[in-house]
């Protein structure tokens, strides 16, 4: 009997789910999402050292940011914080300017490729919420973030336009399928674990997976002393610059994540790696570099009062292999699709790959839209080595994807996956 582990990853509008995969593929992700506070605004020379201060001691793969008022704001983030600091290595997403202040996401080229920035609507007089789309490079698997800044206020129109805003993320979200690894993140503006908001957020739909999961318990009302390590509103007390002041007292900012993140596989969470950056809980009310902060130095607590009114909130996950078969005949495990070489290339490369018994080979290779660019075989194949030249010469720079699906006369079925770099 196959038992099937069903942790299911979709690049663009391709099945990509690899069953056999490398164990070395297994990887460590650092995620952040940070409000910017009205970035680039007027002052980017005076706070652009505290926030290169601040992302050089993250060393985050993934960065969600809110707050970016300008498209210039992204470029600027990205050449003078990010990639200022010495091999640094960072690119960004895809930017939509849309309604007031807007999402925008950076990552390590090194770990991640960019898919796609998927706007969603929340309303009239709302901001919008951005799906950004990601491939880990290391096992092809799609990671899907929604970065949302929802409106702020306490007063009980506010909380009414938060719980619209949800209806609308939830919506979304409950588009997905069962399995999807995804999360959301950024500046929540939500004041207790009552508020509608929230709860819709929890709430489970029979028939779905669209619910977000808070790996913090926290009841009641979150603006409480006991609640002090996890607040990242404000880290000042006075005012400059614009934002908010009053002190750490407030947990706007987090980063949920779906059901299939809480399991174990594919993306997985890593325990008690979730922080709100820079908070020691030693300081409810009062500004985040009052002497002494025991979460980081006197220079990082500086940097986090400076740069912005909110910290940022980490969290770390672990990449594993997206899907395993389990077969009590013997699970394939000779069936191999070797790293292409030369890669990158221009303008063909040779993969190839191994079939350990009789069976069915369909090998395609697709480009990064889930678009179907080269037929390498269809049919019946023998045990044996194979090889196949891809020639790319009339296709465009880019990434590409080898994708091999076998199924022997045992019935057992692998799917392999190969990422592959065009360079002209």
């Amino acid at each position: 009997m196959n038992r099937l582990y069903t942790k299911v990853f979709i690049p663009a509008v391709l099945f990509i789910a690899a069953f056999t995969v490398n164990i070395n593929s297994q990887d460590t992700i650092k995620i952040v999402t940070y409000n910017l506070l009205n970035y680039p605004g007027s002052d980017t020379t005076v706070r652009n050292p505290y926030f290169r201060k601040t992302m050089k001691a993250l060393n985050a793969d993934i960065i969600c940011v809110q707050e970016v008022g300008l498209t210039s704001g992204v470029p600027g983030f990205l050449n003078n914080v990010l990639n200022a600091a010495e091999g640094s290595g960072y690119s960004s997403g895809t930017f939509i300017n849309g309604y007031d202040s807007d999402n925008a996401v950076f990552y390590k080229t090194s770990k991640f490729t960019f898919l796609s920035n998927t706007p969603i609507n929340a309303g009239s007089n709302s901001r919008d919420l951005n799906e950004f789309k990601l491939i880990h490079n290391a096992t092809g698997d799609t990671i899907r973030l929604i970065s949302l800044h929802l409106k702020a206020g306490n007063t009980s129109s506010d909380a009414l336009r938060r719980s619209s805003e949800v209806d609308s993320l939830r919506n979304f979200t409950n588009r997905y399928p069962e399995g999807t690894d995804f999360l959301v993140m950024g500046d929540f503006n939500i004041y207790g674990s009552s508020e509608a908001a929230y709860q819709k957020m929890l709430q489970i739909t029979p028939g779905v997976e669209g619910e977000l999961y808070d790996i913090i318990s926290m009841t009641g009302t979150w603006n409480t002393p006991g609640y002090a390590p996890y607040h990242t509103q404000s880290p000042r007390t006075r005012q400059f610059g614009g934002g908010s002041t009053g002190g750490m007292d407030d947990r706007f900012d987090m980063i949920l994540m779906s059901k299939a993140v809480k399991a174990v596989g594919g993306m997985e969470y890593i325990a008690s790696t979730m922080k709100a950056y820079g908070n020691d809980g030693n300081h409810y009310n009062d500004s985040i570099n009052k002497p002494s902060n025991t979460a980081v130095g006197q220079e990082l607590a500086d940097a986090l009062h400076y740069a912005s009114d909110h910290l940022p909130v980490v969290a770390m996950f672990r990449m594993n292999p997206p899907v395993g078969v389990d077969n009590e005949a013997g699970p394939v495990t000779s069936f191999a699709l070797n790293q292409n070489y030369p890669n990158p290339f221009n303008p063909g490369t040779t993969i190839s790959y191994s079939v350990p018994a009789e069976g069915w080979l369909n090998f395609r290779i697709f480009n990064i839209s889930g678009e179907q660019v080269a037929s390498a075989f269809e049919g019946e194949v023998n045990q044996g080595s194979y090889s196949y030249y891809f020639d790319a010469s009339g296709l465009s720079s880019g990434v590409y994807f080898a994708v091999a699906e076998f199924k022997s006369a045992a019935g057992v079925q692998v799917r392999e996956v190969l990422k592959m770099t065009l360079l002209k």
